[in-house]
């Protein structure tokens, strides 16, 4: 069965609404596929209008910015924590607010690897 991403049966209140039309095929999402570490791998995707999506399955480096305002690439060692789910630590899933151990340091991811097909991070203390 496919994902669906249009408009709710049910109104704000708990309602039924009632549909004007059935189910459009621009309104079907993709399965769920997290960034973890390990060596880079990405995986395009052709959008609505012909366009290019990536998608990180994996990823080996970071974009860190450090507090001197500067950017490295550095690698990527572990996920410290991940506040979207405990359980993707112990799987090393990156997503965005993901604490992730850097070379450089700890850092806290700001981008979104599923949607961007890159990790950016900014170091924490």
């Amino acid at each position: 069965m496919a994902l669906w991403q249009g408009k709710s049966r049910r109104k704000s209140s708990g309602g039924r609404l009632r549909r004007s039309r059935k189910k459009r095929k621009f309104e079907i999402g993709r399965e769920q596929q997290y960034a973890s570490t390990g060596e880079h791998r990405v995986k395009l995707y052709e959008t609505r209008g012909h366009g290019q999506k990536v998608r990180l399955l994996r990823a080996e480096w970071a974009n860190v910015l450090d507090p001197k305002k500067t950017t490295k690439r550095t690698r990527i060692l572990t996920v410290k924590s991940n506040p979207a789910n405990p359980h993707f630590v112990q799987r090393n899933i990156i997503t965005k607010g993901a604490t992730i151990e850097t070379e450089l340091g700890t850092a806290r991811v700001t981008s979104r690897p599923g949607q961007h097909g890159v990790v950016n991070a900014v170091l924490t203390k």
